[in-house]
């Protein structure tokens, strides 16, 4: 039998695997004891591994951040680095979110192409070399991560707790034909309190499901006398309604949802919101930092008004996305997630950003960042991604850059490696998100073979 066929052979068992682990809703949930990211993230590992033992690879996990299963006796390990973590379902959807509904050879649901499709398929590609008896110098190891989504804490509590590190590696959670560069990325929330005195006060805000996802909506309650209400409410703007309350109006904005790697593909809510609350007659602090977002943030993607629209030739703009906003009467907080080139540095933009935040009044009270990554094409790992992919589909294979994150930044000795083929369209992060079946075996048959190539 040979690998391809292996593979194929378990198709119905992958699809039924897929829809079980999509119907957990696996975002990241209030920490409990034996739960680091919350009792459905916990229950989605448990699945994983109760799946991987039942297809009889071994398993392991450390303090459920992290899990594995793996194939071979070699001393030294290939890695595969997927997650079972997603983004909120968000709004939109014309699907369950949490279905996993397979209709016109798709399955859809929050996971399915990001990152539990592709995971799944791995953990069947493995199971599938292992059917083969292909011999391996190589012990391959499928590693099933839990906080990819919200900050990658989970590897790093795995590398700080004596986790095996692989001598070559992939994750299947970017594009193909290799992803070798990709930009930095850094999450900062900022917090601004403030008094207002006026008889127009803002009273709640809100804005956003996740750093990482360019909102679709926004919403603000304003309190205010009925005069006011009505001429708040007589204004006009696109994608924005307001409607009279018992003490004031309610102002929602409507966006595009996109994730955060590539707001330019959609259209922020809270900034058109912004925009809009900059002609309401705030007082105080209120309409300063109101004016200030509505001024340097807005719906821009690229940074140029703080300051921070950097450069290059291998990886484009600096990129930009506004995700979450939360207000009342005494404080507003926000946070951005912006990706700078992989040549440039956090010094080139990171504390221009803080500074311009500092003199509108507001605090930095939190930032992660995940410096950029860049492996050189002549690498022997992306050399010999380079050719599964040409050999598996016939296609011109030439590395990539791009600016999403991914968990190549959390391990050695690791690239993106698909899902995502040339011309396909963006669906992660998105409503209805969805993977095709024929796609999705099309993964597991291109991640056996790197697999095999990496650990013979």
């Amino acid at each position: 039998m040979t690998l391809k066929e292996a593979v194929s052979a378990r198709q119905e068992e992958l699809l039924r695997s897929l829809q079980e682990s999509i119907r957990i809703p696996s975002a990241e949930g209030p920490a409990e004891e034996g739960a680091p990211y919350g009792r459905e993230v916990r229950r989605c590992l448990d699945h994983a591994l109760a799946t991987a033992e039942a297809l009889g690879l071994t398993c392991g996990r450390m303090d459920q951040q992290v899990g594995w299963c793996e194939y071979g006796d070699g001393e030294e390990m290939v890695a595969v680095v997927g997650h079972l973590d997603v983004v909120p379902a968000g709004e939109g959807w014309t699907f369950d979110p949490f279905g996993g509904e397979i209709r016109d050879g798709k399955v859809f649901g929050r996971g399915a192409m990001d990152d539990k499709g592709p995971t799944v398929a791995a953990m069947y590609a493995l199971a599938a070399l292992r059917d083969t008896g292909l011999p391996l110098r190589r012990r391959i190891r499928l590693l099933l991560g839990t906080n990819e989504e919200t900050g990658s804490q989970d590897m790093k509590y795995y590398r700080a707790h004596g986790g095996e590190l692989p001598v070559l590696g992939f994750t299947p959670d970017g594009e193909y034909p290799v992803i070798n560069g990709e930009k930095g990325i850094i999450n900062a929330t900022f917090r601004k309190t403030y008094c207002q005195t006026g008889p127009v006060r803002l009273t709640r805000l809100t804005g956003g499901s996740a750093p990482n996802v360019t909102p679709a909506s926004a919403a603000a309650e304003i309190a205010c006398p009925p005069e006011t209400a009505a001429e708040i409410a007589a204004r006009s703007a696109e994608k924005v309604r307001c409607t009279a309350t018992d003490t004031g109006v309610l102002v929602e904005a409507l966006g595009v949802s996109a994730h955060g790697s590539t707001p330019e593909l959609g259209e922020n809510a809270i900034g058109r919101l912004m925009a809009f609350l900059k002609g309401v007659p705030l007082s105080g602090g209120a309409a300063e930092a109101v004016a200030f977002l509505a001024d340097r943030l807005g719906m821009e993607t690229d940074g140029a008004s703080l300051g921070i629209a950097l450069e290059d030739d291998v990886s484009g703009k600096l990129t930009l996305n506004w995700g979450t906003a939360e207000a009342d009467e005494g404080a507003l907080s926000l946070c951005i997630n912006y990706r700078y080139p992989v040549t440039k540095r956090f010094e080139d933009c990171a504390p221009q950003l803080e500074a311009a935040f500092r003199e509108a009044g507001f605090t930095l009270e939190k930032q992660v960042h995940k410096p950029s990554l860049y492996v050189p094409e002549d690498s022997e790992l992306v050399q010999t991604l380079l050719a599964v992919y040409a050999r598996e589909t016939g296609l011109p294979a030439r590395p990539l850059s791009i600016g999403g994150g991914t968990y190549a930044k959390a391990l050695p000795n690791v690239v993106a490696f698909g899902p995502i083929f040339p011309g396909d369209e963006v669906r992660e992060h998105k409503p209805d998100e969805f993977i095709e079946v024929e796609k999705l075996m099309k993964n597991a048959q291109i991640i056996a073979e790197a697999m095999y190539q990496l650990a013979k």
